[in-house]
């Protein structure tokens, strides 16, 4: 049964995910809320909090809209961070918010509610995030001068977001050669295709129902050399696993990429068991969280951030996590 927060008694800001007492950002956000000078903001007597709102996977439609109603009614409720539950949330309460960003609104996902002139906002920070994320690891023009795909495990909202960002024909010639995806349901493969389909960004894209793990193993052997592979799935965070078997293998010179940067972590210790042999970059989570939540905190405060905020904030994040 859901059980909401107690009404707010001082500016609040919402983590709404699954395990959130286990995110490094309950330890992270006071003393970043100290660094933004939201440590001491009126009308209220003390500092900006942030509260966790754990929901189930693909939980009940009313639980999203409960949520969502609660934030938008109480007046020191000022937003929340989204993760897991971005597309069923918005699927759920899109008739709360007032407006909807642009990115929201072509995703079909929330990942950032905030309230702005007395209406309440989403917003999806991802394709966002994602790319500051991924632009941190990836080496300068790697897809102009390589023959490398993008492999995506997963369909939901993170992986839609950042094959949008990878496709952009903003990039010019630095784009993969191909964006493959593979999720376990068939819907959000379809509702993905769809969206590609839409924007027609004129990379070739691929769409597999995999809901066996050899499955995902038997397409990640098809990728060529240079290509980079995303575990944009849960698995290893949400819940303990990866995509993949222990048996499948990365493409050789390619990058492997977890969007997740706490829990079990298998798929990373996958690609790091394979790291010398096939010459791969391995990346976790980490600086995608802290690009994720730095957004989502200035809309919510309306800040602004700059490189040398974001650089401050990373420094603080990495002192705590150590």
């Amino acid at each position: 049964m859901l059980s909401l927060p107690p009404k707010a008694t001082g500016p609040t800001m919402y983590f709404i995910g699954v395990t959130t007492g286990k995110s490094s950002i309950m330890t992270v956000f006071p003393r970043w809320a100290e660094a933004l000078g939201i440590d001491a903001v009126p009308p209220a007597a003390r500092g900006a909090v942030l509260k966790g709102i754990d929901l189930e996977i693909h939980g009940p439609a009313e639980d999203y809209c409960q949520v969502v109603e609660f934030i938008k009614n109480d007046p020191l409720s000022l937003g929340a961070l989204v993760t897991t539950h971005k597309i069923d949330l918005l699927t759920a309460a899109r008739a709360s918010f007032d407006r909807l960003g642009p990115y929201a609104e072509i995703l079909g996902e929330v990942s950032s509610i905030s309230k702005s002139d007395g209406q309440l906002w989403g917003h999806a920070k991802d394709p966002i995030t994602s790319g500051l994320a991924l632009e941190a690891f990836l080496p300068v023009d790697w897809w102009k001068h390589s023959d490398g795909e993008a492999l995506i495990f997963g369909a939901g909202g993170s992986a839609l977001a950042i094959s949008m960002y990878m496709m952009d024909p903003r990039h010019g010639e630095n784009r993969p050669a191909k964006v493959v995806v593979t999720n376990r349901s068939q819907p959000r493969l379809e509702e993905m295709q769809r969206i590609h389909a839409k924007l027609d960004y004129g990379v070739p894209c691929e769409y597999h129902h995999c809901p066996e793990f050899t499955q995902n193993d038997a397409v990640l052997a098809t990728m060529p050399e240079c290509s980079l592979v995303m575990n944009a799935t849960g698995l290893g965070k949400d819940r303990p696993g990866s995509p993949i078997t222990d048996a499948g293998q990365f493409p050789r010179r390619g990058l492997a990429w977890d969007f997740n940067y706490r829990g079990d972590l298998k798929f990373i210790d996958q690609a790091w068991a394979q790291e010398a042999d096939r010459e791969l970059i391995v990346e976790d989570g980490w600086i995608y969280f802290i690009h994720g939540w730095s957004q989502v905190i200035a809309e919510v405060f309306h800040l602004e951030l700059g490189p040398e905020k974001i650089d401050e904030l990373s420094r603080i994040a990495a002192d705590v996590r150590k």
